[in-house]
């Protein structure tokens, strides 16, 4: 029986929702809750595959690198629903995102859900009525291209993956793991790290002096830039060596003190009075990359936190699709933005002709227009403030008013530079010093009535903006304060979240989508930490860059990088098959190595070397597999009598301490510290062994030591049983400290668990103690976490069976919360910010969250509370972990597999493409 409604499925239920009441009746709009099917996972393969050419990579290498899918089991519901709904449908329109993304969806859709009824594909940049309906009215058929693009990606950073990984896992550390764009974005890090390590700084100094023109009221800070015609040395004439560059005069301490001391008599006048028309052209409407950028400078937004707020944004109507790297609008935008303009900050604050902008994205392919507030007249922020809060406003509102002054007027003023010669008798200096100061005065604001671009941090100091009083040439003035200042050249900064987005667009490497991503992958991956807005690489990622370096250079160099982008769009434009891309990239050709071609002849990678590094003759960087530490060389010592060699010591790096900060005068003060460990705190009167303190791998601890026992002459010594038992150790306190650890409270601690008392209604014993997750107290099989360690050894059985009174879960654990919000809209219950065992999380008691690294839980608003647990509870529940001795009998596997897998079918298209669910970037 025909049906009498059209389907339409979306990403999002957010958007699903918004987009169903607008079509209204006639329509049912269900949500695919993002991708459907991606790549199998090789050792879930059928057991007939997974020997064949498909058993790697589930992806057959030898046939056209045709993939094989599966449909995630998370989605196997959302898909059941979806074939519901579709029997009752006369049309099918598939309304995912206008990108790779978005088309490798709904192809996706299209392979599982098999429609016998018409296929229209409904794309639109934001959600707004009139946007909805128009794009209901005006579709078009699937793009192949660029699900071809898509399909070329995923398969790509799957191979790249699967090959690269396992060699860093037997020659530097397990679970670790390399990505065409990650390792490429880890590098970068790397490599301006080996800068600030390289750097070399210089000394210079230079001098100030507040200066009064004659007969005026007010006075003005200017510099020394030139003695006897020669300019003075500043900070960028020196290179990262520390050597000047320029053809300049430096200035020391002395020269400077001597030079103040004379210039403070000095008799000086204003030799000239230059003035210049200043000008000042908008910023461009924002892309996703610089949406990013600016969202870090201003609103101290990680870069995953600025596109979930701009996701929830664009799905809620707010603003247009968010992934884009044009910077150009539309007609309808930029007329909005004239008009509003025009209607806010006067006629004249908007140009005779709208402005055009390019986009300055090496590689810029998508078709979107800039992020712009949606509609065709915008919505101010102020009229938003009872729709909109927290961050969800912040976000709107800079992405409003960077549009709105995009279309702006430029900023005019005049800048005028003064320079003050003063004479110098007697000086051995020189004879002649000019000082000069700059000032801007802004005439016309322009677009700065409505916004005003950020900055990234500079390395060299800038010019001060001097408010100049009125003056003339040749006018005597009068210097006071003359005050010489000594500085030092600054290494490279490191990058931030921003700096690097620009930095990856400006070399082409990854797309608008995967920008965040990218910097979420290399933190979560531990090869880079975040302190305060710096990413400081972590030293396993010099080794996994050094490794890829040496033995895949091809493969992280960034112009190889970017080009593999351009080639993808080249597949996207229609100009490349996926295909033959791939094989020339996996097995090569006259011109191109092969990745298959670098892995089988790699040779032998000496693992050792990779991960040290050699600081001086005494001292090597060694990165273990439980961090680095310090190797060092004890040259007093008797060589070794039957090698010969000198006994090595190692020496542990403090946590807080950057690479760049480990230099060879750093690397002896460690090694030449006092060694905390191995203290010997007396014997324990109950057993006579020897109670030390020692500084291990996880912290200090205090432990017994077995007494030694000489050997009868001429026997060798008695080798450990194998059952003997171990030492009891027990870890100090946070509060304790291994240099005041004294004997009683070390036989406290080794005498843990102790015994709080018995429950006088059970009878059941309660302890007190240390565990993996904090202090605690223990009743049978029930447990209840203390406040802090010392009350492990403080509390009494009254104290604890009050503890054991309170309910679980309940008003006891409340008070544990870092932040309370009032109640979840959704779920009604109130919402709590906890610190849990893997970090802090966002709760309503039902459902929860973890913050994402880079966010301070402090910073929690209840809008951004309750925005991740919706985006939580729309990703539906987390796929359970199957226990690793549950399997499933021969006879029902391939039949599972059956009823959940698709192969794409090689004669409906050549190349066909597939979205992943995950990506490796």
């Amino acid at each position: 029986m025909s049906g009498t409604k059209k389907l339409v499925i979306v990403e999002s239920p957010t958007k699903m929702k918004s987009i169903a009441g607008y079509l209204g009746e006639g329509y049912e709009v269900l949500s695919s809750v993002g991708h459907i099917r991606d790549l199998a996972e090789p050792k879930k393969l059928p057991a007939e595959l997974k020997k064949g050419s498909l058993g790697k990579f589930a992806v057959d290498i030898e046939h056209d690198f045709e993939p094989y899918y599966v449909v995630s089991d998370t989605k196997k519901k959302t898909v059941a629903e979806l074939k519901r709904a579709l029997k009752d449908a006369d049309e099918l329109l598939l309304a995912t995102d206008e990108d790779r993304e978005g088309e490798a969806i709904a192809w996706h859709l299209l392979q599982v859900l098999k429609p016998k009824v018409p296929v229209k594909r409904m794309v639109f940049h934001e959600i707004t009525k009139d946007a909805i309906l128009a794009a209901k009215d005006n579709t078009r058929e699937l793009n192949e291209s660029l699900v071809d693009a898509q399909e070329t990606r995923r398969i790509l950073d799957r191979i790249y993956g699967y090959e690269i990984s396992p060699v860093l896992w037997r020659k530097v550390g397990p679970s670790l793991s390399a990505g065409r764009v990650q390792s490429a974005a880890t590098r970068l890090v790397v490599d301006r790290e080996r800068e600030r390590l390289a750097f070399v700084a210089a000394s210079y100094w230079d001098l100030t002096a507040e200066v009064t023109p004659a007969g005026a009221d007010s006075s003005f800070e200017a510099r020394l830039v030139r003695l006897d015609g020669t300019r003075i040395a500043t900070g960028r004439d020196y290179d990262d060596n520390g050597q000047l560059t320029a053809k300049v005069r430096p200035l020391d301490e002395q020269a400077a003190t001597a030079l103040a001391a004379a210039l403070a008599n000095a008799s000086a006048r204003i030799s000239t009075l230059e003035t210049k028309p200043y000008s000042r052209r908008p910023a461009a409407p924002f892309t996703t990359s610089t949406l990013q950028q600016e969202a870090a400078r201003k609103l101290r937004f990680s870069a995953r936190q600025t596109m979930s707020v701009a996701q929830s944004l664009y799905e809620n109507g707010y603003i247009t699709y968010m992934r884009t790297d044009s910077a150009s609008l539309s007609k309808q935008a930029t007329d909005a933005a004239r008009a509003q303009a025009r209607s806010l900050y006067g006629a004249d604050s908007v140009p005779d002709k709208p402005r055009q902008y390019a986009s300055k994205s090496k590689n810029a392919q998508e078709a979107h227009e800039a992020i712009r507030p949606s509609g065709d007249t915008f919505r101010t922020p102020q009229s938003l403030q009872g729709a909109l809060h927290g961050n969800d406003f912040k976000l709107y509102d800079l992405i409003w008013k960077r549009t709105v002054a995009s279309q702006m007027a430029d900023a005019k003023g005049q800048t005028a530079t003064v320079t003050v010669e003063a004479e110098v008798p007697g000086s051995d200096v020189a004879k002649i010093a000019e000082l000069t100061a700059s000032g801007t005065v802004i005439t016309f604001r322009g677009f700065l009535a409505a916004y005003e671009e950020g900055t990234d941090e500079a390395r060299d100091d800038r010019e001060k903006n001097a408010k100049l009083p009125p003056m003339t040439e040749g006018q005597d003035v009068a210097l006071a304060d003359v005050e010489g200042k000594g500085h030092e050249t600054s290494p490279p900064p490191r990058y931030t979240e921003a700096s690097l987005t620009k930095r990856l667009e400006e070399l082409g490497i990854g797309r608008p989508s995967t920008y965040a991503q990218i910097l979420s992958t290399i933190v979560d991956r531990g090869y880079v930490t975040q302190r305060g807005t710096a990413l400081v690489p972590n030293w396993i990622a010099f080794s996994v860059v050094r490794l890829l370096e040496e033995h895949f250079s091809s493969l992280v160099e960034y112009d190889f990088t970017a080009e593999m982008e351009e080639d993808l769009d080249r597949i996207a434009a229609g100009e490349a098959k996926r295909g033959d891309w791939l094989t020339e990239f996996y097995f090569g050709n006259d011109q191109h190595k092969g990745l298959r071609n670098v892995v089988d002849n790699l040779g032998e990678i000496d693992a050792r070397e990779i991960n040290s590094v050699r600081l001086d003759d005494e001292i090597t960087l060694r990165i273990g597999k439980y961090g680095p530490y310090l190797e060092v060389l004890d040259a007093d010592a008797t060589p070794d009598a039957a090698t010969g060699e000198l006994p090595v010591r190692r020496v542990n790096i403090p946590d807080d301490l950057a690479p760049d900060e480990l230099t060879v005068a750093k690397a002896h003060e460690l090694a030449d510290a006092p060694v905390i460990g191995d203290r010997e705190l007396g014997v324990n009167p109950e057993n006579g062994k020897s109670i030390v303190v020692k500084d291990g791998r996880f912290g200090p601890y205090v432990t017994e030591l077995e007494p030694e026992t000489d050997a009868a002459d001429g026997a060798a010594p008695k080798k450990k049983s194998a059952k003997a038992p171990k030492p009891r150790t027990a870890s100090l306190f946070k509060s304790m400290s291994p240099e005041t650890v004294d004997l009683d409270t070390a036989l406290q601690l080794l005498s843990l668990p102790r015994v709080v008392g018995a429950d006088p209604e059970s009878g059941e014993e309660i302890t007190a103690q240390n565990g993996r997750f904090g202090p605690y107290l223990k009743k049978g099989t029930d447990s209840r976490s203390l406040q802090s360690e010392d009350q492990i050894f403080a509390i009494d059985l009254p104290g604890a069976l009050e503890i054991f009174a309170q309910p679980k879960y309940g008003a006891r654990r409340a008070s544990s919360a870092l932040k309370e919000f009032e109640a979840d809209p959704e779920s009604g219950k109130p919402i709590r910010v906890k610190d849990g065992r893997f970090g802090p999380y966002v709760t309503d008691g039902t459902t929860n969250v973890t913050i994402p690294k880079g966010e301070d839980p402090q910073d929690m608003t209840f809008e951004r509370a309750v925005q991740m647990l919706a985006d939580k509870r729309a990703k539906g529940p987390a796929k359970p972990r199957k226990k690793a001795p549950a399997k499933k009998t021969p006879a029902k596997k391939p039949a599972a597999k059956k009823a959940t897998t698709a192969k794409k079918p090689a004669a409906k298209k050549t190349g066909t493409s597939a979205k992943a669910a995950s990506s490796d970037e």
